[in-house]
């Protein structure tokens, strides 16, 4: 592709595609809709399909559609579309349906302020659909996370059959940057298990506890049930409570049994530095230069990007903060991630520099926060 001035949108639209998505609809809303427009432009040419419903709901449940049927999918939205997805995203969770879910996050709440950023939907992500049963959020930073963690999403997304979520932000969405898509190595490139065919096919039958059935399309020669009710193996409705559970904890256990290969982060480790800071998405960029300036005035500093949000990675937070007294945890919110790091780090002094007013975090607030408390 050679060298491209692209914003976090576009290259996300590019990761979907290499990643094989063949099938995205949406509904326009700012500020996710160029990715959206990219697709319409990308995928006609090469045989998929891009469409946009009615509205939020329609174009989740075209989503949900086309996974079951067997295509790789794609929507995205914003925060108030978030709101309209979340008994679709239930639907997704509870029937093992991939689909990756774009949120390009705006300052809310409610239509809040659609041309201003914030990352105060990270909480949402991980608890707005019914249940409590665990999904996958990563965080973008850029323009080339944008690109590469698309592809990572729809891996994920294929070999755990379940919605995967792109927590990007106004700021990273529309920012545009130089870029050459060809020179960043992509992972192999993963594709749903299929069903052995000569056996009796269940469809929510796994090996194990810990990884998701073999999938066979609906509308194939295969009879397929598929119901968002509480089921058994074989996709029929059930209320037995041994039944339910068994498949609840292997939704569970899918999952957070392999949380080290959902977890993806970048760290800059200053050898004797006695504070942490913990980031992610756009503020990271900010931190970067944070810790930088910090350390040419001679103050010892670590850094922590997080490009995974949920499931929490804790052992990664463990082990960073373990030679630190002190941690800074810096994000676009109110202190939503605030919230696990202090879960995960009760013996720890705790920092924080946030606020949801549309305006980025600035490294010289970052600094303040390092410097002095």
């Amino acid at each position: 592709m050679g060298l491209s001035f692209l914003e976090g949108n576009e290259a996300i639209a590019h990761g979907a595609v290499a990643a094989g998505c063949n099938f995205f609809a949406g509904y326009p809303i700012t500020p996710a809709t160029t990715v959206y427009n990219t697709m319409l432009s990308l995928l006609p040419p090469s045989g998929g399909v891009c469409l946009q419903g009615e509205d939020e709901i329609a174009s989740m449940g075209f989503c949900l559609g086309a996974s079951m049927a067997g295509k790789k999918v794609l929507t995205a939205t914003s925060g108030p579309g978030i709101s309209l997805y979340s008994e679709q995203i239930s639907f997704a969770i509870g029937s093992e349906i991939p689909v990756v879910i774009v949120d390009v996050q705006r300052l809310g709440p409610s239509t809040g302020s659609a041309t201003r950023g914030a990352d105060g939907d990270v909480q949402f992500l991980q608890w707005g659909s019914s249940g409590g049963l665990p999904v996958i959020v990563l965080a973008p930073a850029d323009v080339r996370d944008c690109y590469l963690l698309t592809v990572h999403a729809f891996n994920l997304a294929e070999k755990f059959r379940c919605p995967v979520f792109l927590a990007s932000n106004k700021e990273i969405a529309m920012t545009k940057e130089s870029i050459d898509l060809s020179a960043i190595p992509l992972p192999d490139i993963v594709e749903r298990q299929p069903a052995g065919p000569n056996q009796p096919f269940r469809p929510f039958a796994s090996e194990n506890n810990h990884s998701a059935p073999p999938f066979l399309p609906i509308g194939g020669d295969t009879l397929v049930r598929q119901t968002s009710s509480t089921h058994g193996t074989d996709g029929y409705i059930t209320i037995d409570p041994a039944v339910i559970e068994s498949m609840q904890q292997r939704l569970d256990q899918k999952l957070m049994a392999h949380v080290d290969a959902l977890t993806f982060y970048d760290t800059d480790i200053q050898e004797g530095a006695d504070t942490l800071v913990i980031t992610y998405g756009v503020t990271s960029r900010s931190a970067v230069d944070a810790v930088a300036s910090l350390r040419s005035e001679g103050k010892a500093a670590s850094l922590l990007v997080l490009k995974t949000l949920w499931p929490v990675p804790e052992a990664v937070i463990r082990q960073l903060a373990a030679p630190v007294s002190r941690v800074v945890v810096t994000e676009m919110n109110m202190g939503l991630y605030l919230r696990e790091i202090e879960r995960l780090l009760p013996d720890k002094t705790i920092g924080f520099m946030g606020h949801m007013s549309g305006k980025l975090v600035t490294p010289h607030e970052i600094r303040e926060v390092v410097t002095n408390g």
